[in-house]
């Protein structure tokens, strides 16, 4: 009987040390004052200090133009493009969406079934590229550190497509 009470208490003790980690994404889309207003194709993902891809947790981009026409503006989000845009067969389930219209818009991604599933504890930053179809291009870069055992938050400042972008990490 004791064996049994003693294995429970360390099975117990080893689940609740397994916490689900979460990752909570702001971007904001700015207003601008041009003649003619296209909403931003956007990609955000992940990657390693050392600019070393880790994986997709969102692209935005035109999904109402006929026979996937959005897709040809997707090359214009470079650096994305680069690392694993060029590899992919849009629409991609559970991370492509449409494109968003001016405001802020919040992201939550959980360990389970996205690139973080994976994620050893470390520093890591989110890369959010902005694009727009007769506008600028931006892309913006925010630390942060993954299964630490306390929340962290950091936010970066884009100049122009992109406003404040905010990341925060529960353990």
């Amino acid at each position: 009987m004791k064996k049994f009470i003693y294995g429970s208490a360390l099975a117990m003790t080893l689940l609740s040390s397994v916490q689900a980690a979460e990752l909570a994404v702001s971007v904001q889309i700015p207003r601008l004052n041009v003649a003619e207003y296209h909403r931003p194709y956007v990609a955000i993902w992940i990657e390693e200090d050392s600019q070393k891809f880790i994986g997709n947790l969102a692209v935005w981009y035109d999904l109402q133009k006929r026979d996937n026409g959005g897709t040809k503006w997707l090359k214009d989000l470079r650096q994305w493009w680069r690392k694993s845009g060029r590899e992919l067969t849009m629409p991609v389930d559970g991370v492509s969406g449409a494109s968003k219209n001016v405001g802020e818009h919040q992201l939550s991604f959980s360990d389970k079934n996205t690139p973080l599933d994976k994620l050893a504890a470390g520093r890591y930053q989110l890369v959010v590229e902005a694009a727009r179809e007769g506008g600028g291009r931006e892309v913006v870069k925010v630390p942060f550190e993954w299964l630490s055992k306390k929340t962290n938050q950091a936010n970066a400042q884009g100049q122009e497509e992109l406003g404040k972008v905010s990341v925060v990490v529960k353990p």
